[in-house]
């Protein structure tokens, strides 16, 4: 029901960091993060709900950081000391219900995280 725009992909170093942030059209339950590396199924990397609760994939706790912004719909993930494992495609996910109580889920196109070793 909502449309995602997605920024701040690209290419560091390992141990440097990215913010990647994604806003949505309208308000939502959650909005989080997966990540997609070649030959690889598509896994959470972090999300969080309207009401600030958070979840993150045990290879990121400690480094990555996600928090939201409710009055302007956005989703932001801080990215601290990058891996060459964390090289994947990250999608910005968001979820919510409309006022017909139907679920929805909404996807990003995707932005590209390369990190070199």
């Amino acid at each position: 029901q909502v449309q995602l725009v997605e920024s701040g992909g690209g290419l560091v170093q390992a141990g440097g960091s990215l913010r990647l942030s994604c806003a949505a059209s309208g308000r939502t339950f959650s909005m989080g993060w997966y990540r997609q590396a070649p030959g690889k199924q598509r896994e959470l990397v972090a999300d969080i709900t309207s009401g600030g609760s958070t979840n993150y994939a045990d290879s990121v706790k400690g480094r990555f950081t996600i928090s939201r912004d409710n009055a302007k719909n956005t989703v932001t993930l801080q990215m601290n000391s990058l891996k060459p494992e964390d090289t994947a495609v990250y999608y910005c996910n968001a979820r919510g219900t409309t006022i017909w109580g139907k679920s929805f889920s909404s996807w990003g196109q995707g932005t590209q995280v390369t990190v070199s070793s």
